[in-house]
């Protein structure tokens, strides 16, 4: 039997304890394993009790099976407080022994810790397997950032050492080392510790009315439009829902030709998810953080979140919920505290890039040791996803098209030789579903790869937010304003934009040029890629104003039409402006029609549209939808941009 299976025995609670035979053989065998268990349990300043309670009956234990244990695992005991009647006999003993083994690790780790950096083990009992451990946890506490950095790196990269030092490491480092463990890919997930039990739910309560008591506990007054919707949507039952939330009808730069739903169809979000996005939103707040906190939300997310573990849509809000909070420092204790950095840990190292890069951007925005930009709702540090060891030198921007998304949009091409049952596995696993996270990351490893997301629709009936918040103006602003803060502009930088997300990157750098706080993104901009941009306009928009009922068209749509004044200003103004600034473009444009549903055949953006006035023009047999998709990493889609990013990079990735 195990050491572990003897553990449980001893755990287990006894009404009343007996006293022990008087055999010196029988406690030095008990004292062994009292010792062993108190060695392992404590690290050092994160102080755990632990309380062997009761012996269900004598134990002879060979000490050669200890140490052999002693190598391969570490044991958790539940803390249980001790009733007094038990003070007496066997477990009186067994705490007894426990206390001295306790405090003879904590004069270990103390002596390590604080003690002289030269030679931290001269006057202390440790295995010399031990020492790496116990001395890349003092390195990890120092006062110089390049040292703990270094430490962390080194401990990221242990994978040879035993059960019981990941556990030690675990219980013994601080916060910021334990985030800078959780960003690294290679970390064993033994470094964190399980998250802490979740408080019980009221009684006769359940999640969907715990979402909903926090949802009515934050302030209701002096509330964006955009919040007040989602929060009385949340409120509502889904029977009344079924009016507001038809299906889309045509992702119009994005990755589905989705069918238009029944008036009368109930939509299949449930009322979670309506919670979920009202608290997106507040969350965006930073005082209606502190109320989400206050009322106990991180560990209701954190139930949620497990709940839904085969829900990505879910595990998606509850990430932006928790990185939104993770941008006010103050509540960096709480969020650690509650274990939130073990479950972002392990969703890191997802292979899906959604929950990747939502769990890096929750780790980024607690990590004030090494990172100073903050990366807000909707911006993705695609590439590196955690610290890199050589410096960045330079930025890549991905911006979507309507009813695009950070990730989806820059997938590679759903070729039906890629997917198809004839192909082989391994040429299956090579599908990318982000290629500027798998192949330009590979290409050009000293870039920093971000991707932006927002919300558009085609049609107003699924208007979610004030009209005035979807026009091209105001985007530009929010964007430029986050995108700031993540510190774009700070470094060269390229940017990469598909259908109307090209509108938006004209938008945002004549917005730039007019404050000094924003200018750096200009000055320090080399070039653009425009993938099937409408510069002068797009045939949808004609169409969909000719057959208004069919696609009902909303105010992304409108913006786009040939006829739009407002298109036609930005247009000008930009062509001016890019000649002055000489900036390198790049225009790709499709020759294929886009299919809108089973019966029309359109292209959406002709060649004479996609042509800015400057740069190479290129079209590419492909249609809209396919035209920021490669087919494969040596298709010329793709070559042709990697080739002119390195080219207007050029000397910023030399220096």
């Amino acid at each position: 039997m195990s050491l572990a299976a003897y553990c449980v025995i001893c755990c287990r609670r006894m009404g009343t304890s007996s006293p022990p035979p008087k055999s010196n053989t029988y406690w030095k065998d008990i004292r062994n394993i009292i010792k062993f268990t108190g060695s392992l349990i404590l690290g050092g300043s994160l102080f755990l009790t632990y309380e062997v309670l009761a012996l269900k009956k004598s134990l002879t234990l060979d000490s050669q099976v200890v140490e052999r244990e002693k190598m391969k695992s570490y044991i958790y005991v539940p803390t249980v407080s001790l009733d007094k009647r038990e003070n007496y006999g066997l477990t009186y003993q067994a705490r007894k022994e426990l206390h001295k083994a306790v405090r003879k690790v904590l004069t270990t780790s103390a002596k390590i810790l604080r003690g002289p950096f030269a030679d931290p083990f001269s006057t202390v009992d440790v295995e010399d397997h031990e020492c790496a451990s116990w001395l890349l946890l003092r390195r990890s506490q120092s006062d110089d950032p390049a040292a703990r950095w270094q430490a962390v790196q080194e401990m990221s990269e242990a994978h040879h050492w035993h059960d019981y030092q990941y556990r030690t490491v675990a219980q013994a480092c601080d916060p910021r080392t334990l985030i800078g463990l959780a960003r690294s890919r290679q970390s064993d997930l033994r470094f964190f510790l399980p998250p802490p039990p979740l408080p019980s739910l009221k009684e006769d309560s359940s999640i969907e009315e715990e979402l909903r008591c926090l949802l009515a506990s934050l302030p209701q007054t002096d509330l964006d439009e955009c919040i007040r919707y989602f929060t009385s949507l949340a409120s509502e039952s889904s029977q009344s829902l079924g009016h507001r939330s038809l299906g889309g009808l045509w992702c119009f730069g994005g990755n589905g030709l989705p069918y238009a739903e029944s008036f009368g169809e109930v939509p299949s979000a449930t009322v979670e998810m309506f919670c979920l996005e009202a608290l997106v939103r507040h969350s965006e707040i930073p005082t209606h953080c502190d109320k989400i906190e206050a009322f106990g939300g991180l560990q209701l997310l954190q139930r949620l979140y497990r709940l839904h573990k085969d829900s990505p849509s879910v595990q998606r809000n509850i990430l932006r919920v928790v990185g939104n909070m993770a941008l006010n420092e103050r509540l960096h204790p709480t969020i650690v505290r509650s274990g939130w950095v073990s479950l972002l840990a392990e969703a890191v190292k997802s292979p899906h890039v959604m929950a990747a890069s939502h769990a890096a951007r929750t780790l980024a925005n607690l990590d004030r040791d090494t990172v100073r930009e903050k990366y807000q709702d909707g911006v993705y540090v695609l590439h590196p996803p955690v610290p890199h060891k050589s410096a960045i030198k330079a930025d890549v921007l991905f911006v979507h098209g309507l009813m695009g998304a950070a990730f989806k949009t820059w997938r590679q091409q759903d070729s039906s030789e890629v997917l198809s049952d004839k192909v082989s596995e391994d040429e299956s696993s090579r599908y990318m579903t982000c290629w500027p996270k798998s192949w330009l990351a590979e290409d050009c490893p000293a870039l920093r790869i971000i991707s932006v997301e927002y919300d558009t629709s085609l049609s107003d009936w699924r208007a979610r937010c004030p009209m005035e918040r979807k026009s091209i103006a105001f985007r530009s602003k929010e964007l430029l304003r986050k995108l700031r803060a993540a510190g774009v502009g700070d470094r060269p930088m390229i940017w990469v934009s598909h259908s109307m997300g090209g509108l938006l990157v004209k938008k945002m750098l004549l917005e730039a040029s007019q404050k000094p706080e924003t200018s750096p993104v200009v000055d320090n901009t080399r070039g653009i890629i425009f993938y099937s941009v409408p510069h002068h306009g797009s045939h949808l928009a004609e169409y969909s104003v000719n057959v208004r009922y069919l696609l009902f068209p909303s105010l992304e749509v409108k913006e786009l039409s040939k006829d739009s004044p407002a298109l036609k200003v930005l247009q000008d103004d930009f062509l001016r402006f890019a000649k002055d600034k000489n900036f390198q473009v790049l225009n790709f444009v499709e020759t294929l029609p886009t299919s809108i549903g089973s019966m029309i055949q359109l292209q959406v953006v002709p060649a004479e549209s996609a042509d800015l006035g400057i740069g190479e023009l290129i079209p590419v047999d492909v249609n809209h939808l396919n035209i920021c998709k490669p087919q494969k990493k040596d298709a010329f889609l793709y070559q042709r941009t990697l080739q002119f990013i390195r080219e207007s990079l050029a000397q910023d990735l030399e220096n």
